[in-house]
């Protein structure tokens, strides 16, 4: 886009009209207890106007602090983590040879990372986050129904992923005291707990409570910490399990093949690929959470190659562990937490104490990034009044880790972690929508001021409901709905058809909903939403330089601006 393009300046944020003639507001003074509470509790940036707080507007230049190269760490520091080291477990259990597991993990983390870059160019465009970029293919009102299945979602899966960084903390008290294994349980057999996991689980929530309070801006030191310290974790399991297993006989991992062939074979690595990418569905929405800090909008473009990179190499770690622990064990052990817990000399605990340190942390970052910062900007979106992000990412953390008792869930609640597991079935469609609502029906023109007015363009009707969107998003999950079913309970018989469409859900989810929306506005528009883009405010210094809030990088400057392209 060429700077002759730019028509005229219009700033958002702008407090030069005079208020001298505005009348003065009555203060109403709260007189009960629960007024005097919410009274104190109030932000004091909230505007009851523009439902909105100063984490929920468009982001400062101020605060735009993350670079291409800190976009590229948090994909990095994201993939070394024991779930990413056991990813190709589930493939091969199945019946995939480890080469077409680590090609199945491979396809599918370059599929979603161009879903999850398409979808975080919003972000890094307009310096807002999902729950404000979605009002415009949702409406302004419906918009928070997608908000809170997004924030149910990240709620649950942090209390799924506090259940393994407990299991982190776990390793790590094996390792300094041994003792620890045997320390007697005091809890009953129903609580479905024992009472060394339940103080790893309390140390663990309470490393974590310090990392929710950093700004969203400078978690990027956490996440360079982390890509510095788990990758060498990483390497030296399995650097050590490869010594030491060359020269010992038994059967190698790597000399295993496919144990299905023909059409099942066909259909498990469908229902794999899909699996691996639902697994990124939330950030195929939440993209936006993080690119909003960024300063330049091809900063997006660096996750295309650390995020499936990471993945694969950690993958690859967790295939080569596996195939020595074999020859070790006599079992194969796909957990890398299982596999220090066999390190029980005095130099083996302390390589099994640095190992699970090492992962505590990444668990810590991987919560964070993917669960707790997502929900709590959708909490700071339906309560904008009183919760910000920190605030949002305490409550979520609270609810997750505690009010849901996941150990329950894991161990006797299997109904409904296949229910969420499958969840992705309303995220693709999500997902595709925003998709086809910036870069086919709006072409990455929006208006940021209108973004913040109930009664404004995006509202759409009095119930500020798109229904372009509410069509396409139901054809994108009723579909897969008898399949999820079956799913979750296999004892409900459905049409082999209505299976494999399930085994294609986010393809079929994600497409079919962002061709549906793009038919319906096509066909049907609203003509008052094409507008021309209207960005946020810029770097102020460029103003001082005489260039009208236009930087001289001609994609990633042009903030502040009226655009006609």
């Amino acid at each position: 886009m060429a700077v002759d393009d730019i028509q005229k300046t219009v700033y958002v944020n702008t407090s030069e009209e005079s208020t001298d003639a505005l009348p003065v507001a009555t203060e109403v003074v709260p007189t009960t207890t629960w007024g005097k509470f919410l009274k104190k509790i109030q932000l004091d940036s909230s505007n009851t106007d523009r439902l909105s707080n100063a984490d929920l507007d468009p982001v400062p230049w101020e605060r735009r602090t993350w670079r291409p190269y800190n976009l590229a760490i948090y994909w990095i520091s994201d993939a070394f983590s024991p779930s990413g080291w056991r990813a190709a477990a589930s493939l091969m259990e199945i019946g995939l040879s480890w080469r077409w597991s680590l090609f199945n993990l491979a396809l599918a983390n370059i599929l979603i990372a161009i879903v999850i870059t398409l979808n975080a160019h919003p972000g890094a465009r307009y310096h807002v986050c999902f729950p404000v970029f979605s009002r415009v293919p949702f409406g302004f009102y419906f918009s928070y129904v997608m908000v809170f299945m997004r924030m149910i979602t990240g709620i649950f899966w942090y209390g799924i992923q506090t259940y393994t960084g407990a299991e982190c903390v776990q390793s790590l008290l094996f390792a300094i005291w041994p003792s620890f294994r045997n320390y007697p349980n005091s809890l009953p057999k129903s609580a479905n707990i024992e009472s060394n996991f339940m103080i790893s689980w309390f140390v663990y929530f309470m490393l974590c409570v310090p990392v929710h309070l950093i700004r969203v801006e400078n978690t990027r030191w956490y996440f360079l910490f982390k890509c510095c310290l788990t990758p060498i974790c990483g390497f030296a399991i399995m650097g050590w399990t490869v010594q030491a297993a060359k020269s010992l006989p038994g059967p190698s991992l790597f000399a295993e093949g496919n144990t299905i062939h023909g059409t099942q074979f066909t259909w498990a690595f469908m229902s794999a690929l899909y699996s691996n990418m639902g697994g990124g569905s939330t950030y195929a929405t939440n993209a936006s959470d993080y690119s909003r800090y960024t300063n330049q909008e091809y900063s997006i473009l660096f996750q295309l190659f650390a995020l499936p990179f990471s993945n694969i190499l950690m993958a690859v770690m967790g295939v080569v562990g596996a195939a020595g622990t074999r020859k070790l064990y006599g079992k194969i052990l796909w957990d890398p937490l299982l596999l220090i817990d066999n390190w029980t000399s005095p130099g083996g605990r302390a390589a099994a104490a640095f190992c699970a340190i090492a992962f505590t942390v990444s668990q810590v970052g991987q919560n964070i990034s993917a669960n707790s910062i997502a929900a709590a900007n959708d909490l700071n979106c339906i309560f904008p009044k009183y919760i910000n992000i920190r605030r949002g990412q305490v409550i979520a953390a609270l609810l997750g880790a505690w009010a849901l008792t996941p150990w329950n869930i894991l161990t006797s609640a299997t109904a409904f972690l296949s229910f969420m597991s499958g969840y992705s079935i309303w995220l693709s469609s999500i997902a595709g929508i925003l998709f086809s609502d910036y870069w086919l029906v709006h072409r990455l023109k929006y208006d940021v001021r209108e973004l913040y007015k109930p009664a404004g363009i995006y509202r759409y009707n009095k119930w500020g409901i798109n229904w372009r969107a509410l069509v396409a998003f139901t054809c994108g999950w009723v579909p897969l709905l008898p399949g999820f079913i079956h799913a979750i309970n296999p004892n409900i018989k459905v049409i082999t058809g209505m299976q494999r469409l399930y085994y294609l859900g986010f393809f079929y989810g994600f497409f079919c909903a962002a061709l549906v929306y793009w038919a319906l506005c096509y066909f049907f528009p609203q003509q008052e939403t094409y507008v021309e883009a209207v960005l946020p405010p810029g770097n102020p210094l460029d103003e001082e330089m005489g260039i009208d809030g236009v930087g001289t990088d001609i994609v990633g400057s042009d903030y502040g601006v009226e655009k006609k392209d």
